[in-house]
């Protein structure tokens, strides 16, 4: 995980530091803090998390599109072969995906493959407070969306995803 700072720490980095700080945040995306280092100061973790999201919704679909890709299946074969980043593979786990039973892991790799398959892109879930039976039920539910209804779901999953990574670095911060 990366070091935790203050926010005012972060806000004072040079421009290199606060993206190595918060380059990743938004999976393997540092285009996103780039584009918020010239907007400091932030006051708070939300005010930070929310400008980090401003700033992908004005990236366009292209960006966007690009952003949901560069997230990992869940319980995928980056999973399986070491390649998750560290917060996803933190992630992942506290939602106790690294303990599926041949099952549930099955279930998984066949909802990964239908969902790409309907969306083109991976499904996305800010796994906090979920375990592996309501990720396997949010999977179902969300297959019945249409394309654009799901791109927008994935970007709020990844707006949480990055709050909650902003907490994490910046602790005790409030908002």
């Amino acid at each position: 995980m990366n070091p935790s700072f203050t926010l005012q720490q972060l806000n004072q980095l040079p421009f290199d530091a606060f993206v190595a700080a918060l380059g990743g945040i938004f999976e393997h995306s540092p285009w996103v803090a780039e584009r918020t280092a010239g907007l400091r100061p932030f006051h708070s973790v939300a005010a930070l998390a929310a400008v980090m999201a401003g700033e992908v919704d004005k990236a366009g679909y292209a960006a966007q599109i690009a952003l949901i890709r560069a997230h990992p299946e869940l319980a995928g074969k980056a999973a399986i072969r070491g390649e998750l980043t560290m917060e996803s593979t933190a992630e992942q786990a506290g939602a106790g995906l690294d303990q599926c039973s041949p099952e549930e892991f099955s279930r998984l790799n066949a909802l990964n493959r239908a969902y790409l398959d309907k969306f083109g892109f991976p499904f996305i879930l800010a796994v906090r407070g979920y375990d592996r039976a309501a990720i396997i039920g949010e999977f179902e539910r969300r297959l019945a969306s249409g394309v654009e209804e799901e791109r927008r779901e994935c970007l709020q999953q990844i707006y949480r995803i990055a709050h909650l990574r902003l907490e994490t670095i910046l602790p005790g911060e409030t908002g």
